[in-house]
């Protein structure tokens, strides 16, 4: 039996389960081919890693995304993947590390405050 290896990435309020074998490339999202699932920006956005490592089309890539929006599944994509390339081999860490994809980023929608219509905007002043 093939080796597999398991990680999760988080972005936002994405979340993504990775699996990734040794194979010929293949790129699954929820039951979908990549191409299907992201547009093309996004997509070279979420492969990040495998690019940087230059293993193109070495390893199949299988994941299920929940939560957020594209581009929040995207990164959460991104940070799982990294993720499981260093399970897979942990010489892959220092170039993943340098490029900045094992780190979590925490960045979050700030919550809105009371008494005002968003997180910071406030109602319009009116002197008179």
């Amino acid at each position: 039996m093939e080796e597999r290896y398991y990680a999760t990435g988080r972005r936002k309020t994405a979340v993504a389960r990775v699996w990734v074998t040794q194979g010929s490339g293949q790129v699954k999202i929820n039951d979908r081919s990549v191409e299907e699932y992201f547009g093309e920006a996004v997509r070279n956005q979420a492969l990040m890693p495998l690019s940087t490592l230059g293993l193109d089309g070495q390893f199949d890539v299988w994941c299920t995304v929940k939560g957020g929006g594209i581009t929040g599944q995207a990164g959460a994509l991104r940070h799982g993947l990294a993720r499981a390339l260093v399970v897979a081999n942990e010489e892959y860490r220092k170039p993943l590390r340098k490029s900045g994809y094992l780190t979590r980023d925490s960045r979050m929608v700030e919550r809105k405050k009371y008494g005002r219509p968003g997180a910071r905007k406030r109602f319009q002043f009116s002197k008179r």
